[in-house]
């Protein structure tokens, strides 16, 4: 699908979403990548062939609550 150079990762790589977008629609909560996967805000995705990926947002580590 990707006419870029260098070309963007294909869908089935675990970089995947490096690839360029070439539609966001931020008020639905998606964006289409030149490989064809669906990315979502949650961090979810649906590749082209229907797979699904679970969102996948790191740990909220950074944050630390201080008693007062």
């Amino acid at each position: 699908m990707c006419q870029h150079q260098p070309q963007c990762p294909a869908a089935d790589c675990s970089d995947r979403e490096a690839a360029r977008t070439v539609a966001h629609h931020p008020e639905q909560g998606w964006s289409l990548l030149c490989n064809g996967v669906l990315l979502f805000d949650d961090t979810g995705e649906l590749l082209p062939d229907g797979r699904i990926i679970a969102p996948h947002r790191p740990l909220d580590s950074g944050r630390i609550t201080k008693a007062a």
